[in-house]
């Protein structure tokens, strides 16, 4: 991901799936979408604060934030996250949950 680089700046995160960087990305659309699935985002941040996140949510939340899901299958995300582990999780996580609390502002 040279030229489409994630900016954290922006609220965005990397995360390696099938050997490459892609970006994720908050967008409304997607934090919509992963609402529908998850259930209210608020809720979801204080389970993630509470250490009571599940690991299908985290990758469920970054497969809605994909910026680029072509090519990729819904697994591939989980397989990622299975391959990264929950710490190598927890700083592409940490973008998104300050993105979702404090916004772009």
């Amino acid at each position: 991901m040279s030229a489409d680089a994630a900016n954290p700046w922006r609220g965005e995160a990397a995360l390696p799936v099938a050997g490459e960087s892609r970006r994720l990305r908050p967008s409304f659309a997607a934090l919509v979408a992963a609402e529908e699935e998850l259930g209210p985002l608020f809720a979801l941040v204080e389970r993630a604060g509470a250490g009571q996140l599940r690991l299908s949510e985290i990758a469920t939340l970054f497969w809605h934030c994909l910026d680029d899901r072509t090519a990729l299958s819904r697994e591939a995300v989980g397989e990622a996250v299975i391959a990264q582990g929950l710490a190598g999780c927890a700083g592409p996580l940490r973008i998104l949950l300050g993105q979702i609390l404090q916004g772009s502002g």
